[in-house]
């Protein structure tokens, strides 16, 4: 069964793709507004981007009221965001650096209900925008309803793959090519398309399918998304909104420009 409303758990489930817009700007508006242009799901950037408390507050529910799943990157650690974005009503949380399998261990722990994990309950929020009078029904339905995607980013984060794919509660492995570009170049160089990324990327997509897991990244434009889409991928970030406005932005110009 699937919560009524959430939309993000059952098309990965089923294999299908999902592309979701990444937001840094704090601004639900922002946020409302890429949804409404038919993305699957808006992410909600806390780790690098500018989404404090109270903004993913309002920003989860602008996400979807644009017809989107919402979904949040707490920042590294930031394991008691877990339960408060999803007690908000985000159907999936992307956590970075978990590097080992107490790492993945503690993610799942706040992402999940018993006898999974150790989410305390509170989804008042969370059950009102999903329309649900009986909050059993979360409870009941959550642990396979709510998306949880370790962050692979490291050198020992790679070491730990299938151990990190086979911890209970994560729900897939999500490649964060830039900062793995770092560590595989020993801090040498920023190159998310690297040979050497793109080398872990398969090797991350067939863990995540050998443990019947959803395979994620990000994407630095639309087209790329797509090609990753094509190799596996299945959870699929693109771009960012100041990526797309500043885009927007040097389009009209060149053209004001002649």
């Amino acid at each position: 069964m699937a919560i009524p409303a959430f939309t993000l758990a059952p098309p990965l489930r089923a294999g299908e793709t999902v592309y979701s817009a990444w937001c840094s700007l704090p601004y639900p508006l922002v946020a409302e507004t890429i949804a409404r242009e038919g993305f699957a799901a808006v992410t909600l950037d806390s780790q690098h981007g500018l989404w404090d408390l109270g903004a993913l507050l309002t920003g989860i529910a602008a996400v979807r009221q644009g017809g989107a799943a919402p979904v949040v990157r707490v920042p590294v650690g930031g394991f008691a965001l877990v339960s408060r974005a999803l007690d908000f009503g985000a159907e999936g949380i992307i956590a970075p650096m978990i590097n080992t399998p107490a790492d993945a261990r503690a993610f799942a722990a706040a992402a999940k209900f018993p006898p999974i994990g150790e989410r305390s309950w509170g989804p008042h929020r969370a059950t009102a925008l999903a329309g649900l009078a009986d909050q059993s029904v979360y409870l009941r339905e959550a642990n396979d309803q709510v998306i949880a995607l370790a962050m692979i980013e490291t050198r020992t984060a790679l070491d730990n793959l299938d151990a990190i794919a086979a911890t209970p509660g994560i729900d897939g492995l999500f490649l964060g090519p830039s900062d793995l570009s770092i560590a595989l170049s020993q801090g040498k160089k920023l190159d998310p398309l690297s040979r050497e990324v793109e080398h872990e990327l398969d090797r991350i997509v067939a863990v995540a399918e050998r443990a019947k897991k959803i395979p994620g990244a990000y994407c630095h434009s639309a087209e790329r998304a797509v090609a990753l889409a094509k190799r596996g991928v299945r959870f699929v970030a693109v771009m960012s909104d100041l990526a797309l406005l500043r885009a927007a932005t040097a389009a009209a110009m060149k053209v004001l420009k002649g």
